[in-house]
């Protein structure tokens, strides 16, 4: 075994043994808020930080850094402009969200709209946080495989071992925790890798000169294949925007003002940090000929960086993937938990019995989201196909009910149910089903018939049924926007 992947393996042992017994040894959560909301005690520093690793997971470490390679800056448009497209609009959002209170996104819309939508999208959240955190398995087993050479099956397992082990006694708090560490670690990972990319490739001057040399003329074009990117920004930036981990971290805030603080804060990381990454893939250019197998980062730390310095940055883009991989399990136990365990089946549960079933749920989630990691092992489509549910099944109904008092029950429900046949129809046709389909799977046809067809459905539906003044009004005078 090369020295590299020997100090890889012994400096993960030490991080993970350091990441879960923080987790056995500090103070257990005795109740749901306790477990799934840190009982609304940290700080907006705390949960920025959280909130930034929360996103800054496999896609952003692995997946932006290639697609610059091979597409220039405009690869910034995949993940880097959704992200400050969700952050924007949660600023907006934040202190409206926070005054309602509600420990989860359901219990925020049966507040609104009553139990049938809140049930709905208790579902929708469900299988949005299971498949995307499978797409965060599908990155740490890639990485795991590429960098030290183990089975990709074998890989995913251990790595989703890891993040089940303190997630499952710790709870949202050992998430923050852990995260807090692994911003630091991504933060320091990328910083080096980025300092070797631009010394090695010789800057981004010598960039320009080998893109024109390869006649890749829109290299450094933003605006480069401009309508194409704009799918990324509708389907992911509306879907991450109302992604139920988020706002449970606005949900955690201490009060209504630190919740804005916290995405202000985060808005503010967030552009640097994603054009960095962004940087590092096309000053990769200058290093590989060709899209190095396993990857650009695994490329740059195995070619042109020494065995310990390389080991500690692929325990800083593990912990990068763990750590969106842990908020993503939390929340959809969290879901089962309150949602539709208490809610639905046991409202007189006791608070040991819903942590013992919150700890169930962490493990259910873990396990189906790891077969589905297994099955299909491309990130960007596992997240594509999270985020189309979510954003034509739930974005309209859930956002328009802060500021629309004519929104109804029906009108809900029937724009989530336009919105979630939609998504598993178009899914099944890329599964492989023989139907018809007037547009292609992935462009901004699909994507604008899906939203503009569910915020249709939404309004006219909400029109020819009954209003619901009272419940409308008393929601939308408790979130007050102002």
């Amino acid at each position: 075994m090369a020295p590299l992947q020997i100090f890889s393996i012994t400096l993960l042992a030490i991080y993970v043994i350091l990441i879960v017994g923080s987790s056995l040894f500090s103070k257990k959560s005795d109740s749901v808020e306790g477990y799934f909301l840190a009982n609304r005690s940290l700080s907006f520093i705390a949960l920025a930080i959280t909130f930034i690793a929360s996103w800054w997971g496999a896609g952003s470490a692995i997946e932006t850094a290639d697609h610059s390679y091979q597409n220039g800056i405009s690869a910034f448009w995949i993940y880097g402009m959704p992200v400050l497209f969700s952050t924007g609009l949660l600023f907006v959002f934040a202190r409206a969200i926070r005054k309602v209170g509600s420990i989860t996104q359901p219990q925020l819309l049966e507040e609104r709209y009553g139990k049938a939508p809140a049930l709905m999208l208790s579902v929708l959240i469900f299988l949005f946080m299971t498949i995307t955190a499978a797409s965060q398995i599908v990155g740490i087993g890639i990485f795991f495989e590429k960098f030290l050479h183990l089975d990709y099956k074998m890989s995913a397992i251990i790595g989703t071992g890891i993040v089940l082990l303190y997630s499952f006694f710790g709870g949202f708090k050992a998430v923050v925790r852990t995260d807090i560490i692994q911003f630091v670690f991504l933060l320091s990972a990328s910083i080096l890798v980025f300092a070797y990319a631009y010394y090695y490739s010789g800057g981004l001057s010598a960039i320009k000169s080998i893109a024109e040399a390869k006649n890749m003329k829109d290299y450094f074009s933003f605006s480069h294949q401009l309508s194409s990117n704009m799918v990324y920004i509708i389907t992911f930036g509306s879907a991450w925007m109302i992604q139920a981990n988020v706002w449970q971290r606005i949900s955690a805030a201490r009060s209504p003002q630190d919740a804005r603080k916290m995405i202000g804060l985060s808005f503010l990381v967030y552009i640097p940090l994603y054009l960095m990454v962004t940087f590092t893939g096309m000053l990769a250019l200058g290093l590989f000929e060709e899209m190095p197998q396993g990857g650009v980062i695994s490329g740059i730390i195995n070619d042109y960086m020494p065995p310990f310095l390389g080991a500690l940055i692929f325990v800083g883009i593990c912990s990068a993937i763990m750590s969106t991989m842990d908020s993503l399990i939390n929340t959809g136990a969290m879901v089962l938990c309150v949602d539709i365990y208490k809610n639905k089946f046991k409202p007189d549960a006791k608070q040991d019995q819903l942590l013992i079933i919150g700890k169930l749920g962490t493990i259910v989630v873990t396990l189906i989201a790891l077969v589905i990691g297994l099955e299909i092992r491309s990130i960007l489509k596992v997240s594509w196909l999270a985020a189309d549910l979510l954003s034509t099944g739930a974005f309209v109904p859930l956002m328009l009910g802060f500021i629309w008092k004519r929104g109804t029950t029906i009108g809900a429900m029937s724009s989530m149910i336009f919105g979630t046949l939609f998504s598993l129809y178009n899914l099944a046709v890329a599964l492989g089903a023989k139907l018809p389909l007037p547009w292609e799977i992935g462009t901004a046809k699909h994507v604008l018939i899906g939203m503009l067809g569910s915020a249709l459905v939404y309004l006219i539906a909400s029109l020819v049924s009954k209003a619901e003044p009272k419940k409308s009004e008393l929601f939308i005078h408790k979130a007050n926007l102002k």
